[in-house]
């Protein structure tokens, strides 16, 4: 048997492995072999890595402005350099096809890039003479430490939204990656040592649950970061509220694609094979529900099942493949499972993703093949839940207020996407549809990093989202000054014309302001 792979926390600038410490096991999903174990970090291992993390904090927020961005100048350099590394570092335990995992370590680039403005995003606001002789500032400042859970589908790219700009800002970070998916911050925190980065300003830590409820109990942790699910979003919420600690908060998705009767129809289904089945389904922007007019149904269905037939399903690592396999042995029978709530639920399974064919290298890999349903409708288990897969339900609508009224039923509210080529109807979905980000002829409405990420609803508690001027405004605080500007003692004289200290009175019928003037 290969050695297994040894996953280890990163505290104060050190790698650290506790053999008192339980380990879950790391898998290969394409296989199914064990690749390795990720510890179960104790109480006092979280502790120390917050300790730590508040300790360099103290030093971290004195770094000038400039000097602090170079760092993340010197890791966006480091991950330009070891691109392919990273990305197989992705594909190799989260299982995203490796070109899927090269694109999302470039769009972190990008993020990173985004993030390295911070010297004009963080630029306060000065108004003079708000009263006489009186100034008002506002300045940007950081806070302290912040604290963030990852999920196993995007373990690059949601390092890219928290770190970055915490740091960035004068913050310092703990971060807990998915425990299915840990070798991408492996690799990722020793690219940080290696430039330099002063030790603790980042530390990792693995672990369940318990990492998290650590981290409400203690002071030094002034807020909490998480992209998963919804209930576990509240969950967070609840308990940093109890202790008054800020969240960023982003949960779950069901998302829509409509398809109106002036659809390019070509266009059309590339998208919905692309955003239905790119990273087999596992993300929060996946086009699930594929809403469409009577006039393109039929035609649709068809040309659906006829590109996903077409899908190659095979090792994440292989070139020639377009989808890997789901996450773990777990979610392929909890996705086996919807599709079978969907086949009793009377939905027609137009295309059966169960046990598809793959090399023999992967037969015990955790694989779900394209699955199509038609004639969906809205009360279906199948259309209620977010399923996490390469499952697809195709759903016949009257028209566009038809589809409108759909999505504002949903308890989530990420995105959703309308094909036409009609300014009428795209204004109309781009102002209507009740979600946090819209796509106009494009099947993943997933915003550039220069603008903020995040749904409504139960798909964003709170109202906190990430990247863009966004990210920063989260990770800081205002602070505003009232500045009275007065000539020093030793520069005044008799007749100088200077107002002199008033006897404090108020006059019968007078006002007293409750401001500084």
């Amino acid at each position: 048997m290969t050695d297994l792979i040894r996953i280890k926390n990163l505290i104060d600038g050190e790698w650290l492995i506790d053999d008192n410490e339980a380990t879950v096991a790391v898998y290969n999903p394409s296989t199914g072999a064990q690749i390795g174990e990720a510890p179960l970090s104790s109480q006092a291992t979280v502790e120390a890595a917050v300790k730590s993390s508040h300790a360099a904090y103290l030093k971290w927020r004195e770094v000038p402005i400039g000097k602090r961005v170079g760092y993340v100048f010197a890791i966006h350099a480091a991950m330009k350099n070891n691109l392919e590394k990273l990305a197989e570092a992705i594909a190799i335990d989260q299982a995203k096809h490796i070109a899927e995992a090269r694109g999302e370590v470039q769009r972190v680039i990008e993020i990173m890039e985004m993030a390295c403005n911070a010297p004009s995003l963080l630029q306060g606001e000065t108004l003079a003479n708000i009263a006489p002789g009186i100034n008002g500032r506002v300045t940007r400042q950081p806070l302290g430490v912040f604290c963030g859970v990852a999920p196993f589908n995007f373990p690059a790219l949601v390092f890219g939204w928290f770190i970055p700009f915490a740091i960035a800002a004068g913050n310092s970070f703990v971060y807990k990656p998915s425990m299915e998916s840990s070798l991408f911050m492996q690799v990722m925190g020793q690219l940080m040592l290696d430039v330099g980065l002063p030790k603790g300003v980042v530390n990792i830590v693995h672990g369940e649950r318990e990492v998290a409820e650590t981290w409400y109990q203690m002071r030094e942790v002034v807020g909490v970061c998480l992209v998963g699910s919804s209930p576990t979003a509240k969950s967070i919420a609840e308990a940093c509220g109890r202790v008054a600690k800020k969240t960023m908060l982003l949960g779950g998705a069901k998302n829509y694609l409509v398809a109106l009767e002036d659809a390019q129809i070509d266009l059309l289904i590339t998208n919905i094979i692309q955003s239905g089945y790119g990273s087999a389904g596992q993300r929060c922007l996946a086009s699930s529900i594929i809403a469409v007019v009577p006039e393109l149904y039929d035609q649709v269905v068809e040309r659906v099942v006829e590109a996903a037939q077409k899908i190659s399903v095979g090792d994440a690592m292989d070139p020639d493949v377009f989808m890997g396999p789901v996450i773990s042995a777990q979610a392929k029978q909890r996705i086996e499972g919807h599709i079978e709530s969907g086949i009793k639920a009377g939905a027609r399974l137009v295309l059966d993703g169960r046990n598809p064919e793959v090399p023999e290298a992967n037969k015990n890999g955790f694989f779900i093949g394209p699955t199509i349903f038609a004639d969906v409708t809205p009360c279906m288990e199948i259309v209620q839940t977010e399923i996490f897969g390469p499952v697809l339900s195709i759903m016949k609508i009257k028209d566009l207020d038809d589809a409108l009224d759909l999505i504002q039923k949903q308890p989530t509210g990420n995105g959703a996407c309308l094909f036409t080529q009609n300014m009428y109807y795209a204004e109309k979905f781009m102002a209507d549809a009740d979600v946090g980000m819209v796509g106009i002829n494009v099947g993943v409405c997933a915003p550039h990093p220069y603008m903020p990420f995040g749904g409504i609803k139960d798909s964003l508690v709170g109202n906190n989202k990430v990247q863009g001027k966004d990210g920063f405004d989260f990770f800081t605080q205002s602070k505003v000054s009232t500045i009275r500007v007065a000539a020093p003692a030793s520069q005044l004289t008799a007749d100088a014309s200077v107002d002199k200290p008033a006897e404090v009175t108020t006059a019968k019928g007078g006002v007293r302001s409750c401001i500084a003037s």
